[in-house]
């Protein structure tokens, strides 16, 4: 992003920073804001927020990069993008039902860093870093820059040797943290230690950083990356404020290398738990060559209460999508079953009723319609 394409107050703060430390994901980093006083130079906290600037270290580090700064509105405490990283006093409000582990990782790790859920499938926590802390993190348990590591490299040789003895699993999501916070020497080295391991065919990365920190999808990585396909990534983005000419151009990088993206989406109370906002939000990713894939209820996060939706929400924007958009613009809604239930797609009932050797559908527009059940061989 140019200096020019900034807000007055980010562009007033950051006006002698050249184009190329702009550009720089390194700068971008070390520039973070994580204090008080640095937040309120860019925008006007409210007391909530003050408030709630006293809990990140209680609870979930503050981290907002420069370039996610510039897509805040100062003046407007309920811009989508503000609400995301800003911690607010609400947070400390915790719900009977909430817990420190809703999905249940913890149970199901065999090895630290490893989380052996589904049959063919795991995942990897490289890290307990981000670029931004989401508010409403699921592992909020687990990250932070309080806490001590970035990469322990036993832990995931450990992970790897445990995979080498599990011939059923195919398929590793790299995640944290954010993985893409690491070296490109780090992460090349992941890659190539999953690679040499014959029965893995598939791997994937989960991260924010295409829309938070674009500036690190560098030619240099994604030509690293090329080395090891098939590499998919599953990308965090909830708000068309993020879908920028910069994560655009980032998420064009990687495709263009190869790399199929999938979204995942956080559904949101106030930031995007309307049908004309996720179904632009929907549009745009196509536009940046993203295939819609996951919008996730928020979990059971200690603490989100005051950002979760209803379930009925989520269904009726699904609705809302299918029939009336391209069927790639329509994600699947899933709630992750609390304490480790994994994901278990919810979507409209379009199935009226069943029997009789016969099957009644409704479509998108509410017509009924018929269709012959034939009965098991």
């Amino acid at each position: 992003m140019s200096i020019a394409a900034c807000s007055t107050t980010t562009r007033a703060l950051w006006k002698d920073v050249s184009d190329a430390e702009w550009n720089d994901w390194k700068w971008q980093l070390r520039n973070s804001l994580k204090t008080k006083e640095a937040l309120a130079r860019v925008i006007e906290l409210t007391p909530d927020e003050e408030e709630g600037m006293k809990l990140p270290k209680h609870k979930l580090s503050m981290a907002i990069t420069p370039y996610v700064a510039t897509l805040i509105d100062p003046q407007d405490p309920n811009c989508p993008i503000r609400k995301q990283f800003v911690p607010n006093v609400r947070e400390s409000i915790v719900s009977p039902l909430e817990m420190t582990d809703p999905c249940g990782e913890d149970s199901h790790t065999p090895v630290p860093g490893l989380v052996h859920r589904y049959p063919d499938r795991v995942l990897m926590i490289v890290t307990n870093r981000c670029a931004v802390y989401c508010r409403y993190c699921t592992r909020s348990r687990l990250v932070g820059e309080e806490k001590q590591y970035l990469f322990i490299q036993e832990d995931f040789d450990r992970a790897c040797e445990y995979l080498e003895k599990t011939p059923v699993v195919r398929d590793v999501l790299i995640s944290g943290g954010d993985p893409l916070l690491l070296s490109d020497a780090k992460i090349e080295y992941m890659l190539k230690r999953l690679r040499s391991i014959k029965h893995i065919e598939f791997l994937r990365i989960g991260s924010r950083l295409p829309f938070a920190l674009p500036q690190r999808i560098t030619p240099e990585f994604c030509e690293m990356v090329r080395r090891y396909h098939p590499v998919w990534m599953s990308v965090h983005v909830n708000h068309p404020k993020e879908v920028t000419a910069e994560s655009k151009a980032a998420c064009e990088r990687l495709v263009d290398a190869g790399i199929p993206l999938g979204s995942q989406t956080v559904l949101l109370r106030g930031i995007n738990d309307s049908l004309p906002i996720m179904k632009e939000l929907m549009h745009k990713l196509l536009m940046a060559r993203v295939r819609p894939y996951y919008i996730y209820q928020c979990d059971l996060v200690k603490g989100t209460t005051h950002m979760r939706t209803s379930v009925q929400k989520g269904i009726e924007i699904i609705e809302g999508l299918r029939g009336h958009t391209t069927g790639y613009a329509v994600p699947t809604y899933v709630i992750d079953g609390p304490g480790g239930g994994g994901k278990i797609p919810i979507s409209p009932n379009y199935v009226v009723s069943m029997g009789d050797g016969k099957v009644i559908l409704r479509n998108y527009k509410g017509e009924i319609f018929e269709y012959p059940e034939y009965p098991e061989d």
